[in-house]
C-alpha cells in the first residue's frame, strides 16, 4: 500500500501542486495507519496508541475531505472539459468511493478521540485490518482516475 503510494507521487508528481500536496497527504495518513498497526494499548516509553489513533484518525478525514471537495471536483470538471470518457470512469468509480468514505467516518466516529478508542479498544485491531483494505482498493480506484485523466490529457496543449 505504502509503496503503490510512492508510485503514484512518482508517476503525477508535479501534474498539479493540489494533487501533489493530496499524495503527500496520503504518505503521512499510511505512516500513521502502520505506526498504530501492532503496538500494544499502553507503553510506558512511546506514546499512548490511542493518541496515535486520534492522529490517524484526523489525517484520515482530511485526506477523505481534500478527496472530495477538491480532487474529485477538479478531476470531474476536467472530465467535462475534455468529455472524453473520464466522466463515465467517474460515474463507475465514485459509488463505490462513497461507501468507502462512509465505513472510513464510522471508523473515525468510532475512534476519533482517546476516550472512543479506550472503549473500543478490542475491536480495533479487525476494524484497522478493515480500514486497511478499504483504503487498499480506495487508492486504486483514485489512481485510476487521476491516471486516465494525466495520460489522456498529459498531450493535450494547454
Amino acid at each position: 500500500m505504502l509503496e503503490s503510494t510512492k508510485d503514484a507521487q512518482e508517476r503525477w508528481g508535479g501534474v498539479h501542486d493540489l494533487i501533489d500536496r493530496w499524495l503527500s497527504e496520503r504518505q503521512n495518513m499510511l505512516v500513521l495507519y502502520f505506526a498504530i498497526r501492532g503496538l500494544k494499548p499502553f507503553s510506558p516509553r512511546e506514546t499512548p496508541l490511542s493518541v496515535k489513533v486520534e492522529a490517524f484518525c484526523q489525517v484520515l478525514m482530511d485526506y477523505l475531505s481534500a478527496g472530495h471537495f477538491e480532487i474529485y471536483e477538479k478531476l470531474l470538471l476536467e472530465a467535462q472539459e475534455y468529455d472524453d470518457g473520464g466522466i463515465d470512469l467517474a460515474r463507475k468509480h465514485y459509488p463505490r468511493l462513497e461507501q468507502i468514505t462512509e465505513r472510513c467516518v464510522e471508523f473515525n466516529d468510532k475512534y476519533d478521540n482517546a476516550e472512543h478508542c479506550l472503549e473500543q479498544l478490542s475491536d480495533l485491531p479487525k476494524d484497522l485490518s478493515e480500514i486497511g483494505e478499504l483504503l487498499e482498493e480506495r487508492f486504486e480506484l483514485e489512481d485510476e482516475l487521476i491516471e486516465n485523466l494525466h495520460n489522456v490529457h498529459k498531450q493535450t496543449p494547454a
